[in-house]
């Protein structure tokens, strides 16, 4: 091996250590009694949302307890963390201190709890975020085209969105849903509460624990769930039919200290693996101004 070789593999060998480093740290972190009066929950979030900030990119946020709201008026149970995107959806709704983010701005929404996870209140807090929908009904200009979302488009007597083959080209994304993250300070979770998440992190001994529950999924098994998460939509979506999207996993986004599999350096794995899916959602959707308009309309808020 050249000198030149042996430095890259040096510089190379440093972040990984790092990221090691920073993995343990965060895991003593997670793992302090409270000894002093704070609380604790507050405290662990605090520790989590310090994590996501330092592995996504910037055109993200990270806000503490929050509140999600779709355009049919729906509102979520308090969320912990939620990670969106400000740069294409500008509206953060404000009551006071209390802040609603609108359902097409968030990718991620994050749950964090100590090791006691309750089933129901865990599946309420899931429903609640499963009922919210994002609309179509936005109006953007494109490099090509001016897209005015589903205001062309007809529906059935269900509300299904009917596929108008000479006018519009079937879409690649029609109606995102946040990937859900569980994370807990617990050794191991039950299956039950597991299935509910697309990530569960979790410190194991001195690292942390990173689990898919829903076993090994390819890019383009992904790309369905969370680009075309309604069916009101079925008509005019891409498919992914073939090629390389349907053979490549995110298992394969793990990083290890040695080669053969062994210790897994899991924060270095999350940050190519989280940031992976947040490719494929990308905005993560354009941002449906009328929908929301017409949802204050609906309010009536003057005859309060």
């Amino acid at each position: 091996m050249s000198e030149n070789q042996k430095a890259k593999e040096n510089v190379i060998q440093k972040i990984a250590k790092n990221y090691i480093q920073m993995e343990k740290y965060i895991v003593d972190q997670l793992q302090l009694d409270s000894q002093h009066y704070v609380t604790i929950g507050g405290f662990r979030e605090e520790i989590w949302k310090s994590m996501f900030e330092q592995i996504i990119p910037r055109k993200f946020s990270v806000e503490r307890s929050v509140f999600i709201i779709d355009s049919h008026g729906r509102v979520s149970k308090e969320v912990d963390l939620a990670i969106f995107d400000e740069q294409y959806t500008p509206y953060i709704f404000r009551y006071g201190t209390i802040k609603y983010l609108p359902i097409e701005a968030v990718a991620v929404v994050v749950q964090c709890k100590s090791n006691s996870l309750d089933d129901k209140n865990i599946k309420d807090w899931i429903d609640s975020i499963n009922k919210l929908k994002t609309s179509l009904k936005s109006v953007t200009r494109t490099i090509s085209d001016l897209i005015v979302g589903e205001h062309d488009y007809k529906t059935d007597q269900d509300g299904v969105i009917l596929n108008d083959q000479g006018k519009h080209k079937p879409l690649t994304q029609t109606s995102t849903r946040p990937i859900r993250i569980l994370c807990h300070t617990g050794n191991s979770t039950k299956e039950t509460i597991a299935d509910l998440f697309d990530i569960v992190l979790h410190p194991h001994k001195d690292r942390l624990s990173v689990e898919f529950p829903a076993g090994k999924q390819s890019l383009a098994s992904w790309y369905a769930k969370l680009n075309h998460a309604d069916d009101k939509y079925k008509n005019i979506r891409v498919e992914i039919k073939d090629g390389k999207a349907k053979e490549i996993q995110l298992e394969s986004y793990r990083v290890y200290e040695h080669q053969g599999g062994k210790d897994e350096i899991a924060l270095l794995s999350l940050t190519f693996q989280l940031n992976q899916l947040l490719m494929l959602i990308n905005n993560p959707i354009l941002f449906p101004h009328l929908a929301y308009v017409e949802m204050f309309n609906r309010a009536n808020v003057g005859a309060q």
